[in-house]
């Protein structure tokens, strides 16, 4: 793929209305963007369902553009916001996965758009932007999978986020494969069987000899697996098992946020993504948890998402406030100038 030799149209107008700012979230739902300025944060917003490729460089910075740049020109004509001079990029999978971006998305983005100053986030550092800003704290990040991000503003620390075959222990996938181990003990007549979640297992999945093979072969086993979470939460006012499973859920998450909770003064703790809308299954014994491990903590709402995170950390960088500490494989900010 070839970039234009420099900033499209859209933005070399108006170049004296304002910092411009640019944010990304890029995960597996998809890519979102917001363009706005320093002054006056997201001007607008726009999305493309279709998640930015991986392959053997990892995070395919070429794709990302690829996609990025029709929807950047479509909100500068709807919104007429300054051109970007100030990107922020929060892509999933950013620690392993992001030598190659690091090294082409900044020059990409300047070579575009003319943006000067371009940061690079892991994910959970943006949805920790989001939830909580520049405050000493610990955000849990949990979907499919969990990861807990905590900082003191001098360092990060994180724990787990290590994936559904070796941790990210409470998360969407852990729930549901927790959920089927207990559908497969019942169908067998092992003890710590729960009827209820065979038969639930058996709406979805259909007949349990079949479940490996349904399962294994798939290259979405995380997604299918947090797929049947909503089941073992259905069935966890009546069924012990499953109100069993998701306690445990709950303590797991709990050891993550204390893990990487800042000990000293009064740090927030702030649970953002989808698998808390779960609700009180998972919720009230969470908070329970939460309460008995981190005490010392504020227990707040999260404020926004990773989108949201990643506007603030660019009006951040844009105006030069004090905000979250850089390091190399959670939030890199490069100089194109």
């Amino acid at each position: 793929m070839t970039y234009d030799t420099g900033p499209s149209a859209a933005f070399r107008a108006d170049a004296d209305a304002g910092t411009g700012i640019l944010a990304v979230d890029s995960g597996g739902s998809g890519l979102r963007v917001a363009l706005g300025s320093a002054g006056r944060g997201a001007l607008g917003r726009r999305s493309s369902p279709v998640p930015v490729r991986t392959g053997a460089r990892g995070i395919d910075p070429a794709h990302l553009m690829e996609q990025l740049v029709p929807l950047v020109r479509e909100l500068a004509a709807e919104t007429g916001a300054p051109p970007p001079t100030t990107a922020v990029v929060g892509a999933a999978g950013l620690a392993g996965l992001g030598d190659a971006l690091r090294a082409e998305l900044p020059s990409a983005l300047a070579r575009e758009f003319g943006v000067r100053t371009t940061a690079l986030a892991a994910d959970a550092v943006t949805a920790y932007a989001g939830a909580l800003g520049a405050h000493p704290g610990t955000v849990v990040a949990a979907g499919t999978g969990l990861i807990a991000v905590g900082t003191d503003l001098t360092a990060w620390r994180r724990a787990d986020g290590w994936g559904h075959l070796l941790g990210d222990c409470g998360g969407g996938a852990w729930i549901g494969r927790a959920g089927l181990e207990a559908a497969l003990r019942a169908h067998d007549g092992r003890p710590g069987g729960s009827a209820a979640l065979l038969a639930r297992a058996e709406e979805r999945f259909g007949p349990m000899a079949g479940l490996p093979g349904q399962l294994y072969p798939r290259t979405d086993r995380p997604a299918v697996l947090a797929s049947f979470a909503p089941s073992v939460a259905g069935c966890a006012q009546d069924d012990p098992v499953a109100a069993g499973i998701l306690h445990t859920a709950a303590r797991h998450i709990a050891e993550s946020a204390a893990a990487v909770c800042p000990s000293e003064g009064e740090p927030r703790i702030a649970l953002t993504g989808g698998l808390f809308a779960l609700g009180d299954p998972l919720l009230v014994p969470l908070e329970d948890e939460l309460a008995r491990r981190l005490p010392h903590a504020l227990r707040t709402p999260a404020e926004g998402d990773p989108l949201d995170g990643a506007v603030r950390i660019a009006v951040d960088l844009a105006t030069g406030a004090a905000g979250l500490p850089h390091e190399e494989t959670l939030l890199s900010v490069v100089s194109s100038v």
